[in-house]
């Protein structure tokens, strides 16, 4: 399947690319173990979902073993950055500062936080 494509992981498919980021690689019964510990679900849904995220390209599966081992095959950024550009055409009619201010208004940002975006915005008045 052609990476370049658009993939557009399911609310599911997030939390298992999630784990599988952090991990890097991992067996079904792995993912499957990190997800039950905020989520109630049964190993044979995960392993299904891992299936057809594999179909769909959104994760690589080494079945050169008894034991599948996937991987990721689309990086943290490239998806952050899909969701977050559909998010703010669809949310905010395309204005990136309507979600900058919503993100803000909801919580009251660390000062660590403040001083990230400072240091973005500086660097984009460059």
């Amino acid at each position: 399947m052609n990476v370049t494509k658009v993939l557009k992981p399911t609310e599911s498919e997030l939390e298992i690319l999630q784990v599988l980021w952090e991990k890097g690689n991992a067996t079904v019964r792995e993912v499957h173990e990190d997800l039950i510990q905020t989520k109630d679900c049964g190993y044979t849904t995960t392993l299904k979902l891992m299936q057809i995220m594999f179909e769909k390209g959104l994760v690589l599966r080494d079945d050169s073993n008894r034991t599948h081992i996937y991987q990721a095959n689309v990086s943290r950024e490239k998806t952050q950055k899909q969701l977050v550009d559909k998010m703010v055409d669809s949310l905010f009619s395309g204005s990136h500062s309507q979600l900058v201010m919503q993100a803000l208004g909801s919580h009251t940002p660390s000062k660590q936080e403040l001083d990230e975006i400072q240091q973005l915005l500086d660097r984009y008045k460059k």
